[in-house]
Order: structure tokens, then C-alpha cells, then sequence
């Protein structure tokens, strides 16, 4: 007769930086028993980035003065230091993950993409291409790249979305880029440092952001010197409209706007229109904010299923967004340090992650404002 798989106290799903670091908290909690499971390869993501990507936030080993790597989810590790590289590409990032991952004796099972979570007597039992997983607690760590969110306008099919290598190839003549957030203004910029003459449509004109101090409300510094360079080329229009709908016609693409106004160019736009949370299986398992982003109590705890934790770029509360690794870093001790809890084990090594300024537990501490 087949037996019941033993039950794990957490498993985490995704082995991403919000997966790895959530289970490198987990590994600080003496006699607690866990494991990954990674649809692909640890860093899948990024090793599935355009190779013309990088990242927007810059890694510098200032570990022994108290300051981690922005860009380091352990304390004690940073890219900056173990590659020497400051932006990095995905695949250098996802071999810093591997390294930290192998350093620390992190169990990832690779090739074992979740298809399935279901309530269990004893918390979850989770479905894997590798067989059947049980959890008495479960964190969903699957990241957003593998969700990009399509325009909802006629003609979106016409569309190149941002994640693929298609948006990224030499373009020649007009190109058009629908939304101007990050995303959007690393393509623009991409092309026209190229000799490509750029249109960035967005209505939001989130260019113009200039208040607050929050990244993930306005363009990053490096974005915002990219794009005077591209301005100063006269090869980039930035236009405060809406897209509406794209049609083909001929050798040319048009693009209806919400002021009325018709785009002709010589490619298929780009579509840099955002990323879903990316819950997959568990996407019934969260409630929804007004926003649409999944609803979370002070614990990045599902609201429906206790015992369901979320970690990574989706983590909202209130008007923060965690969309930075920084940012969502901070929670991953405070998730580990609960389910250490609820399992009755000792979490007191997870304090040296306090100092390190890598746990944040009081929500109402975010958000504060640089005066200058």
C-alpha cells in the first residue's frame, strides 16, 4: 500500500530571490524541516531574461559596515562581492542564487512545476511533476515575469510583450513602446541608443513623477538618465496618451490613441504594460485587493487560508508596494520567524537578520520620505 508523504513543516515554491531567500530564513531555524521546488532550473527567471536586460538596482559590498548588497537575500552574501558586477544580467544573477543556494545547503528540487495546491489535514498537499508534496505551511514565491499582462485594447495580439527576446531585437525606422514605466523606458532607451526612433505612449506620464521618493512610484535614477540621454538624441518622443487599439496595415503597424491621434510604425509595438502576481494554482487561495493585487493580513498571510504566505514582488499593504528585492527581502524572516512559531521551534538566529536591516515586522515604519 502506498504511504503518506511525510509531512514538511514549510515548502516553498519557486527558487527565485524571494524563494531562496525566504528558505534561507527558514534554514536558520534549528530542526525545522522544509524544501523548494523550482518549475526549472534555481534563478529560472532570469535565466529566461533578454539578454539586453539588467537590473535597475545597483549591487556594492558594503556588508562589513552594516549595509547589505541591495541586491543580497542573506545577510552575510552579496552579488557585488562573489561576481564583481554592479547592474547585473539574469543569468549572473541567477548564478549568485545558485551559489548562495549550494553555499548554504538549501534543498531545491528542480523540473517540478507546481500544478496543483489543495487543502490538507495536515495543511497543504501540494502536486508536482516530481509526485505529491505535504506542508504544514506553504509559501508561494513563483515571481511575476512568467505573468506578463497583455493591453487590453483591440488588436493586442499585433503586440510584442516586454519579457519576450522579440521586443529586445534591432529595430529600424519608428518604433512604438505602449507604457512608460521601467519596463517601457529600458526598451525605448534600448532602441533608440540603437538609432531607432522611439514613441513611448502612456497616459499615466509616469515620467513626470517627480514627487516622493519611493521607486516603485517613479523612475528609478538609472532610468531617469537613460532617458535624458535618449530625449537629448531627438530620436525618443514621450506622449501622454492612452493606447486604444493596433491594427496592421501593410508593411506598417497603426496605433489608435485616446486623443484621437494615429501612430504609424515600422515594427510591431512593444507592450510594456505590467505584471499579474503570478499565483497560478493558488490564485483562488488569496482574496483581492481593490486594486486587483492578492489581499494579505500584517503577516503576508493569505486571508482566506491561514498557513498560505506569499513572498516576492506582489506584496502590497496599504499604499507599499515590495516590488524591489530590497523591499521584499525584508519580510522574508518575519515569514519564516511565524511558521518557526506556529512549529514551536526556536527563531532567536533570525534577529541577526534585524541587524542586518533585513527584517521588518512594523509595516508602519515603510514608507517614509528622504527630506532631500
Amino acid at each position: 500500500m502506498p504511504t503518506e508523504p511525510q509531512a514538511l513543516d514549510a515548502l516553498v515554491v519557486g527558487a527565485g530571490p524571494a524563494g531562496i531567500g525566504t528558505a534561507l530564513a527558514l534554514a536558520a531555524i534549528p530542526d525545522l524541516t522544509f524544501g523548494v521546488l523550482e518549475r526549472g532550473q534555481i534563478g529560472q527567471t532570469f535565466l529566461d531574461w533578454p539578454a539586453e536586460q539588467t537590473f535597475l538596482t545597483p549591487s556594492f559590498t558594503g556588508n562589513g559596515f552594516g549595509a547589505t548588497d541591495l541586491n543580497a537575500v542573506h545577510p552575510e552574501t552579496s552579488p557585488a562581492f562573489s561576481l564583481g558586477v554592479d547592474y547585473l544580467t539574469g543569468p549572473q544573477y541567477a548564478k549568485y542564487l545558485r551559489s548562495v543556494a549550494a553555499h548554504f545547503r538549501v534543498p531545491v528540487l528542480d523540473d517540478a512545476e507546481v500544478t496543483a495546491v489543495a487543502r490538507h489535514e495536515q495543511g497543504f498537499e501540494i502536486r508536482c511533476r516530481r509526485g505529491p508534496v505535504v506542508a504544514r505551511s506553504l509559501v508561494w514565491a513563483g515571481g511575476e515575469f512568467h505573468h506578463p499582462l497583455k493591453p487590453r485594447i483591440s488588436g493586442s495580439g499585433f503586440a510584442d510583450l516586454a519579457h519576450t527576446a522579440e521586443a529586445w531585437e534591432p529595430r529600424a525606422g519608428r518604433v512604438l513602446v505602449i507604457g512608460g514605466y521601467e519596463s517601457g523606458v529600458d526598451l525605448a532607451c534600448h532602441h533608440a541608443e540603437r538609432g531607432a526612433h522611439v514613441t513611448v505612449v502612456d497616459g499615466s506620464t509616469p515620467w513626470d513623477a517627480g514627487t516622493g521618493s519611493d521607486p516603485s512610484f517613479r523612475l528609478a535614477p538609472r532610468s531617469r538618465i537613460r532617458l535624458a540621454t535618449a530625449l537629448d538624441t531627438g530620436r525618443l518622443d514621450l506622449v501622454d496618451a492612452h493606447a486604444n487599439g493596433i491594427k496592421r496595415a501593410g508593411t506598417e503597424w497603426t496605433v489608435s490613441l485616446d486623443n484621437g491621434t494615429r501612430l504609424r510604425v515600422d515594427s510591431r509595438p512593444i507592450a510594456a504594460t505590467g505584471y499579474g502576481p503570478g499565483l497560478g494554482p493558488v490564485d483562488k487561495l488569496f482574496a483581492r485587493r481593490p486594486d486587483g493585487w492578492p489581499e494579505l493580513d500584517e503577516d503576508d498571510q493569505s486571508t482566506l487560508v491561514p498557513g498560505l504566505f506569499l513572498s516576492g514582488p506582489a506584496i502590497r499593504h496599504a499604499g507599499l508596494k515590495f516590488c524591489f528585492i530590497y523591499k521584499f527581502r525584508q519580510r522574508f524572516a518575519h515569514v519564516a520567524r511565524v511558521i518557526g512559531e506556529r512549529a514551536g521551534k526556536d527563531v532567536g538566529a533570525l534577529e541577526a537578520w534585524r541587524t542586518a536591516g533585513m527584517l521588518t515586522d512594523d509595516l508602519s515604519c515603510c514608507g517614509v520620505e528622504c527630506a532631500c
